[in-house]
């Protein structure tokens, strides 16, 4: 189970919710970072285009991802909102939540192992961790090729160090997906080279958890080249990257385009 060390979530967060019941009015769901607390999401809220029937967007079971858009701390209660997350948003918590799930199923195996409940590795390792580095799930990426200094210096219980290592170096052998697209980039400019340069830094280092390369293969073609885990995932960061690069490119003067 995943736990979350705050008691109720913040407006404005982008959460995973599992839809639980649908009526006229709206639909109950339950949020999977707040360990099942409910939240309303309403008719209003479902959709920006108008629809007859609320099970056309929603149906039981379906995970979804919602924007918090009211929170009232007195009644601890929540409402959530399907229209208001756009693509990028939903896109980001796509890949966050894969992180999420890896975290909690690291965090069940060697809890087991050791005895302790799930609640005990979230506090005594996931937070310590999010404390000391943002991202729990690259923390223990890190400690798998870089050591368990990593764990020792974010103040993790030495009980925790050699399982979490061993158990996260599995998961880290996971198979990648690479693809790329092939685009051409001209400028007549005499610093045409420097804004070429610049443009390729921008897209490379934004990566999200990918590994980005912009290379010539003879100018004024290039190859991106995309590596993820997913292979939704990595098309969809492709097709980010070449909108960034033509659109980024059009300012600097410089025409990008798919070439063959």
């Amino acid at each position: 189970m995943i736990y979350n060390r705050h008691r109720l979530p913040r407006e404005g967060d982008i959460l995973i919710a599992t839809v639980k019941q649908i009526f006229d009015y709206g639909s109950y769901v339950t949020l999977d970072e707040y360990g099942g607390m409910q939240a309303f999401l309403p008719w209003s809220e479902i959709s920006t285009r108008w629809v007859r029937n609320i099970r056309d967007v929603v149906k039981e079971g379906r995970k979804v991802i919602v924007k918090v858009i009211r929170v009232d701390q007195r009644k601890g209660t929540v409402d959530v909102s399907l229209k208001k997350v756009n693509d990028d948003e939903r896109r980001k918590k796509n890949a966050e939540w894969k992180k999420i799930q890896k975290v909690d199923k690291i965090l069940e195996i060697v809890s087991q192992k050791l005895g302790k409940t799930e609640k005990e590795a979230w506090e005594q390792v996931a937070w310590r961790l999010e404390d000391k580095y943002g991202d729990v799930y690259i923390a223990m990426q890190k400690s798998s090729k870089e050591g368990e200094k990593i764990l020792l210096d974010a103040g993790v219980p030495e009980i925790w160090i050699k399982p979490i290592v061993e158990e996260t170096s599995k998961f880290s052998e996971e198979k990648k997906v690479k693809d790329s697209k092939i685009i051409s980039i001209r400028c007549k400019d005499s610093l045409g080279i420097e804004k070429i340069k610049h443009l390729v830094d921008l897209v490379t280092k934004t990566n999200d958890g990918f590994s980005i390369r912009v290379y010539t293969i003879g100018a004024p073609r290039y190859r991106i080249e995309v590596v993820g885990n997913d292979p939704k995932d990595v098309s969809e960061k492709l097709t980010n990257v070449l909108s960034i690069l033509v659109q980024e490119g059009k300012k600097e003067g410089l025409e990008v385009g798919e070439s063959k």
